[in-house]
C-alpha cells in the first residue's frame, strides 16, 4: 500500500506554437539539406583517398630519410636528363611532352634495368591492346559505311 495518494491522470501535454525564429530556422535547414548531404557524401568519398595520400606522403618521407646509398645521385642524374630533354624540346609542344619523359626514362633505365624491362613489357602489352581496340572500332565503322 502506498503512503501517498496518486493524483489522477488528467494532466495534458500542450506543445507550444512555433515562433517566427523557429520557423525561419526550419525553412533554412530544409533549404540547405541537399547541399549539406552532398557535402557529407563528398567528404565520405574523399576521406579515404586523402588518408591514403597522406600515408603515401609519410611513407615517401620515411623512405627519403632512410634512402639507400647512391639514391640521391641517381635521382639527380635522372632529373638532369629531364631538364636536358626540356631544353632540347624548344619550339614544339609535342616535343615538350615527349622529350623530357623520354630522356628521364632512358636515364632511369640505365640505373634500374630490370624495372625498365618490366615497364616496357607491360606498356607494350597495353599499347597492343589499345591498337587492337582501335582496329576493331575502325573496322566496325568501315563496315557500317560500306553497308549504307
Amino acid at each position: 500500500l502506498s503512503l501517498y495518494s496518486v493524483p489522477e491522470g488528467q494532466s495534458k501535454y500542450v506543445e507550444e506554437p512555433r515562433t517566427q525564429l523557429e520557423e525561419s530556422i526550419s525553412h533554412l535547414r530544409h533549404y540547405c539539406e541537399p547541399y549539406t548531404s552532398w557535402c557529407q557524401e563528398m567528404y565520405s568519398q574523399t576521406k579515404p583517398k586523402m588518408q591514403s595520400l597522406v600515408q603515401w606522403g609519410l611513407d615517401s618521407y620515411e623512405y627519403l630519410q632512410n634512402a639507400p646509398p647512391g639514391f640521391f645521385p641517381r635521382l639527380g642524374v635522372i632529373g638532369f636528363a629531364g631538364v636536358v630533354g626540356l631544353l632540347l624540346a624548344r619550339g614544339s609542344k609535342i616535343k615538350k611532352l615527349v622529350y623530357p619523359p623520354g630522356f628521364m626514362g632512358l636515364a632511369a633505365s640505365l640505373y634500374y634495368p630490370q624495372q625498365a624491362i618490366v615497364f616496357v613489357q607491360v606498356s607494350g602489352e597495353k599499347l597492343y591492346d589499345w591498337g587492337l581496340r582501335g582496329y576493331i572500332v575502325v573496322e566496325d565503322l568501315w563496315k557500317e559505311n560500306i553497308q549504307k
